[in-house]
């Protein structure tokens, strides 16, 4: 919620799919892929990683050669996690340190989305309901549902 677009998309969206879809639509995105209500405050999170899983996974089906990663196991693990990730860059894997390094810098400091204003925001609680919807809107997209485990065809592992 720190960048008027986003506030304005959630705004608008509560009111309507069909302004969630011109307001995506005026901000350069395909605003179909994006026409539900905002509800509630996890909805647009959820839009969106179900929109990319969608395209990932649509990519990975034509074809193409891409992959995935797990933030949590970026968190729980960064040293094997950015060895996994210069390995299959075909980069130095002495390189790792310094990517564990370079994720405890916070990239967005002095924007609207660095960690202390995003830290700022208190974690939702979600209900029963909530997560059906959650997990409805998920299945359209082929995404994996709340408390399933995510693992993506194509992601990268250090297990």
């Amino acid at each position: 919620m720190v960048h008027p677009s986003l506030r304005l998309f959630c705004a608008l969206g509560s009111l309507s799919a069909k302004l969630s879809k011109i307001t995506m639509d005026f901000v350069g995105f395909d605003g179909s892929d994006y026409s539900v209500r905002i509800d509630n405050d996890l909805t647009f999170g959820v839009i969106i990683f179900a929109v990319t899983t969608g395209a990932y996974l649509s990519m990975r089906q034509c074809g193409f050669d891409v992959s995935a990663l797990r933030y949590e196991d970026l968190i729980e693990r960064p040293l094997d996690m950015c060895r996994v990730l210069m390995e299959f860059c075909g980069l130095p894997l002495s390189l790792a340190e310094l990517g564990v390094i370079a994720l405890d810098h916070d990239s967005q400091r002095n924007s609207p989305s660095s960690k202390s204003n995003i830290g700022n925001f208190k974690v939702q609680q979600i209900t029963s309901q909530m997560k059906a919807k959650l997990n409805e809107l998920l299945k359209r997209y082929g995404a994996p549902l709340i408390g399933e485990p995510g693992i993506l065809e194509g992601t990268l592992t250090c297990h």
